[in-house]
């Protein structure tokens, strides 16, 4: 194995130390001529450190690989994290994938605890998802002094779960957590630097009819979102479980195009009348709609928006994800098991060749 360098800025001391000194970096690879592969774990916790990388990279004394891992980018945002442009290649990391869980992956429990590995490799996981996001609020925003109020922020976090995998209008998001638009909008960027959630566009290429505009959110692991969410007698499971569904199904293909050598990006589909395809996967080779249905049947009418955006897009594959057993065709439309789609989703390999399997 190559010998390495490994500096975890979550160990207090270090932190301390490379704080006030980051220029100990380059010492601390000169101590170890060997090394190959130089690793900062949380580098965003003192961005400094990226100025020391650069200069390190410029002189090329020897070949070293530097891997830099973070669970934020908003401090290296301000600090100039443009410097190694370049330089460096950009990664990101996901919950798991149900086709990398293999055999251990069980729909059902997914949906309960999500993907997060930290999640799954515990032995108390529902204890360990209820402080995932507390530990968030108090380790990056709090400590970090993000946000002025963190009682507000905590508020919005369950005021935007309630737009999980709809179309978000900050407006109404801001008047329930009693903050202005604005704040609102800066807190749904820090949730997004802090890849607690992300948000898909709306695909609007050669559109034929008026199509809406606003994105659609969604808490980045459905597990967080289910933890974050408030429940109470007027919540339906049935509502929740669908939000669930499509959630896990946006994180694995937010996976699958960042692990694929693909152009491909995620969008949805929604006209001004309320006609809505779930996802759109739209790149070089690949141009796939995607309707998501927690129901163990299908019928017609499930499969409706797909049929109307093939007549706009007949040059679209298109497919119906829903939670029972059988694989079907309605109307033209694949429709397939939720649980076999994901377990065949791979790096790679272009989801329509599950359609044809």
């Amino acid at each position: 194995m190559e010998a390495g360098v490994w500096l975890d800025l979550l160990d207090p001391e270090a932190y301390r130390t490379y704080l006030a000194n980051p220029e100990k970096l380059r010492q601390l690879v000169d101590g170890a001529p060997n090394a190959r592969r130089v690793i900062i774990d949380e580098v965003q916790k003192v961005p400094q450190l990226l100025d020391v990388v650069h200069q390190l990279i410029e002189e090329k004394r020897r070949p070293i690989q530097f891997i830099l891992t973070g669970s934020s980018s908003r401090k290296l945002k301000r600090t100039g994290v443009g410097l190694l442009a370049g330089r460096v290649l950009l990664k990101t990391l996901h919950p798991f994938m149900a086709s990398e869980l293999g055999s251990q992956f069980e729909l059902d429990r997914a949906l309960r605890l999500g993907m997060l590995p930290l999640v799954l490799d515990s032995e108390t996981p529902e204890e360990t998802l209820r402080a995932y996001v507390s530990l968030y609020l108090r380790e990056e925003v709090q400590s970090e002094g993000l946000v002025r109020n963190v009682g507000d922020f905590s508020r919005f976090l369950e005021a935007i779960s309630l737009s999980h995998g709809s179309q978000i209008n900050l407006s109404n998001i801001a008047r329930e957590c009693h903050v202005g638009r604005k704040t609102a909008e800066g807190y749904l960027g820090i949730l997004e630097d802090l890849l607690l959630g992300f948000r898909i566009r709306a695909f609007t290429k050669r559109a034929r009819r008026q199509i809406v505009q606003h994105p659609k959110f969604y808490y980045m692991d459905t597990g967080v979102f289910r933890s974050i969410r408030p429940k109470g007698p007027l919540d339906a499971p049935e509502m929740i479980g669908g939000a669930c569904l499509e959630g896990l199904v946006a994180q694995n293909l937010r996976a699958w195009i960042a692990y694929s050598k693909s152009d491909c990006e995620l969008y949805f589909w929604r006209t001004k009348s309320g006609v809505e395809a779930d996802f759109i996967l739209y790149g070089q080779d690949t141009f796939l709609a995607i309707e998501v249905k927690s129901a163990r049947s299908v019928c017609r009418k499930d499969v409706r928006a797909l049929v109307t955006f093939r007549k706009d897009y007949p040059e679209t594959q298109a497919c119906l994800l829903y939670g029972g057993s059988e694989r079907l065709k309605i109307n033209g439309v694949q429709c397939l098991p939720c649980d076999e789609f994901l377990r065949n989703l791979v790096p790679n390999v272009c989801p329509t060749e599950i359609l044809d399997a």
